[in-house]
């Protein structure tokens, strides 16, 4: 198994459309007060309009430089990120000031003052701006991470309970198959110690091809359970994307296509595992037949599908997720995970 990455960058956030379209309304916001301020005397809606497009180049260029400075930020103690990023601000802000100043034509008030006080004015506006940015999304970033934990203490709590109820189940097999079939009781016990290995060691994130191989030994361990009831599909493609899941993603909802569908189904269902690779995604397809019409449900929570929804969206910083349908008699489970 894989040993846990570094957790992602808060400087991620950055990336998301919310947070790109905030950026953008946010320097519309400073514009206007610019222009609204007491005092102007020029023509607000050419003050507006000049103070947008220099706003906009210097929040696109500082979350350019920032991007592209990623991998090495991803490395430094949030503090000197915080300085780097005022610092590209600063740079931002000086370069497009230099631009407006020697290249804008018209009635621009700024071309009434000496170049050093439009410099200092403009330095002090961006570290103004800067600062109480760095602040609001200090408090987003805390704010995302406690929920998170919150919500994850919450889910492992609530799987703690449904555990118990695949071990007794794994045990009594393994116990019928001790006399009978000792091979088949040996390789039942590695699986399920592979499988509780994964699941004490707590939240991590792991290749696909180790997700998918906790998943065949969950499956393995449930066909010594239900013989020819559970019927098996894969569709793997050779090689294995090389992208990132949460350990124990995929196997809840194996097992949940277990026990929603083979298990009250008195003639058994098929369970389907499918990856392709389209674009920049991976999609990851379980399905299931669903039980015949009055067959007794087996209960549940759906926690096993809440975990791994919230676990994926955290993973992928929001591009990943997981959709669920019932199409054609049977229930479809569709985990989306970005490429890079």
């Amino acid at each position: 198994m894989a040993s846990s990455p570094a957790p992602p960058s808060p400087l991620e956030a950055l990336w998301q459309p919310q947070a790109l379209i905030a950026v953008v309304l946010a320097g519309e916001g400073l514009a206007a007060l610019l222009a609204l301020a007491p005092g102007n005397q020029s023509d607000r809606w050419v003050h507006f309009g000049l103070a947008s497009i220099m706003i906009q180049w210097v929040g696109l260029l500082t979350l350019a430089g920032l991007y592209f400075m990623r991998r090495p930020l991803a490395r430094l103690a949030p503090p000197r990120v915080a300085w780097i990023a005022l610092s590209l601000l600063l740079i931002s802000t000086w370069l497009a000031g230099a631009a407006s100043w020697w290249m804008l034509q018209g009635p621009d008030p700024a071309r009434n003052q000496d170049w050093p006080t439009y410099l200092l004015q403009l330095s002090a506006m961006a570290l103004t701006v800067g600062v109480l940015g760095l602040a609001a999304f200090q408090n987003f970033w805390r704010a995302r991470r406690m929920a998170l934990l919150a919500k994850q203490s919450e889910l492992e709590a609530l799987q703690a309970r449904i555990r118990p109820h695949f071990l007794f189940n794994t045990l009594n097999t393994g116990a019928a198959l001790v006399h009978d079939q000792p091979g088949q009781a040996e390789r039942l016990l590695l699986d399920l110690a592979d499988l509780f290995r994964a699941a004490l060691s707590g939240p991590r994130d792991i290749p696909l091809a180790d997700e998918l191989a906790l998943a065949r030994r969950y499956l393995e361990i449930e066909s010594l359970r239900f013989g020819d009831r559970l019927r098996l599909g894969w569709d793997l493609p050779d090689p294995l994307p090389g992208v990132l899941m949460p350990a124990l993603s995929i196997q809840p909802l194996v097992e949940n296509a277990i026990r929603h569908g083979v298990e009250p189904s008195a003639g058994g269902a098929r369970v389907d595992v499918a990856v392709k690779v389209d674009g920049d995604a991976v999609w990851v397809v379980i399905s299931n037949d669903l039980p015949p019409r009055g067959a007794a449900a087996a209960p549940g929570h759906h926690v096993g599908l809440a975990s791994a929804r919230e676990r994926i969206e955290a993973l992928s910083q929001g591009r990943g997720k997981l959709d669920t349908e019932i199409r054609d008699g049977r229930f479809i489970a569709t985990i989306r995970m970005p490429l890079g």
